[in-house]
Parts: C-alpha cells; structure tokens; sequence
C-alpha cells in the first residue's frame, strides 16, 4: 500500500536481515521503498539491490558527510547513469551542522546536480539546514527534474521554495515525535500533492534500529493529520511518487 521513499537497505544491519525486514514490511502493508547510497563503498550493494521486487527505485550518489573522502567520482557516476537510464542521484546535498567544509560540500553537491540534468535524474538531497544554499546550487545549475528533499525537518516557508522548484518534500521518522512540531506543520498544511512517506531506516530512532514497517506508523499519523483514510492516503502518494519516476 504505502513505499519507503527513503530506505537504507543496503547498510547494516537491514542488509544482513534483508528477507526479514522486507516481509515484516510487507506485513505492514509497505510494499516497496526506494534506496540512495551514500559513498562510493556502497554503491555496488545498492546496484545489487536494484534487481530485488521491494526496490521501486535505486539513487548512487555521494552524501555531503562523505564529501571531503570523494572527489574523484564524476566518471564513474557519469558511466554508471550512462548504462542505467532509470537509476536517480542520490544521497546527495548538504549539512551545516557537520565537520566537513562547507565548500567541499558544494563542490560535491553541484558535480552531482550537473550530472544529474545531463541524464534528466531527479536527486535525493540532504538538506540540514541549508535551504538557501541548495536553492541557489539548483538555480545555477538550472537543474528542472525535481526530486526528493528528504527528512524534512524545515519552515512551511522553506518548503515551498523547494516545492517551487520541482522537488516533493520526504515527511519521515520525525513525525513519531510530537514535539517537532515544525514536521507536524508541514504534514498538515503543504498541498498533499507535494508529500511522500519515509523512515530513512536504519536511521533516525533513539536506542532503535529503524525500519521500513515504520513507513505505517507515520502514514496513520499522516491520514489522521489531513482527516484521510489510509487507502485514499496511500493512492495520493503514490500518484505524487509515479509523477517522478516517469519524469
């Protein structure tokens, strides 16, 4: 019923469990995700999984963390978008509240994006706090395939900006905790049409190993939200999610 839109299968320790953790989201009526590398070390694993029926969508990209350890990488990434024509970028954008230089960050994130309108991708970014900046790295490279901008945890305000610019906003893991309160907003009031689901599994739960499965829990919340049911929920994201994969 409902996808993953951000699923780390390829890590640890969903890829050692990887027929369990699939069935028990099957169970809970998640029936496919979408899964970005991070790094050149993973991208392989993640090739492989592209081949599994529960993965929708893969994206081989390199995450800003990772960012001062990558900068000979365009050509690989370029033969690998060049031989795979529905492959997406991603994990891909940047992070103001990490130890890695700002500029190398940029430098990284706009190779991607240049890359990424060359083939006609849509990314998957990684926004910490860097709305401005990514707008403005999108803009100068007039990047028109949208996306998603994952984990949202922005203003309403923010949120438009890069629904503006052809991306849909990642509501995720954060709205299990009442007190983020800026994630409740904007799963209440932006246009449903510019919403898809996520857990960023095995990431983003305190002394928990997330999971795909978790994709239910925050869609009861999301329905209860927007005064939707489950079924009229999950057909309005996956018409939102069909939009960019056929882009």
């Amino acid at each position: 019923m409902f996808t993953d839109t951000h699923c780390h299968l390829a890590a640890p320790p969903l890829i050692d469990t990887l027929t369990a953790t699939i069935a028990t989201a099957q169970q809970f009526g998640v029936s496919g995700c979408l899964v970005p590398a991070t790094q050149l070390s993973d991208w392989q694993s993640v090739l492989n999984l592209a081949q599994h029926d529960f993965v929708r969508q893969i994206a081989i990209g390199i995450h800003p963390w990772f960012a001062l350890h990558h900068t000979d990488f365009a050509d690989k990434l370029a033969d690998i978008l060049s031989q795979n024509p529905h492959i997406w970028v991603g994990e891909i954008g940047l992070d103001a509240l990490i130890d890695v230089p700002m500029e190398s960050q940029l430098s990284v994130f706009k190779t991607q994006i240049l890359l990424a309108q060359h083939f006609h991708r849509p990314i998957i970014v990684h926004n910490v706090r860097s709305t401005a900046a990514i707008v403005g790295a999108v803009k100068q490279a007039k990047f028109t395939h949208g996306g998603i901008v994952h984990a949202f945890s922005g203003s309403l305000e923010e949120a438009k900006l890069l629904i503006n610019l052809g991306f849909k906003i990642g509501i995720g893991s954060l709205l299990l905790n009442p007190n983020a309160k800026k994630v409740h907003r904007a799963a209440a009031e932006l246009p449903l049409s510019a919403l898809l689901l996520e857990t960023d599994s095995p990431y983003m739960l305190r002394n928990a190993v997330n999971m795909p499965a978790n994709v239910a829990k925050i869609a009861q919340i999301l329905a209860n939200v927007r005064n939707l049911s489950l079924e009229n929920l999950a057909a309005a994201l996956e018409r939102n999610l069909t939009e960019l994969m056929i882009s």
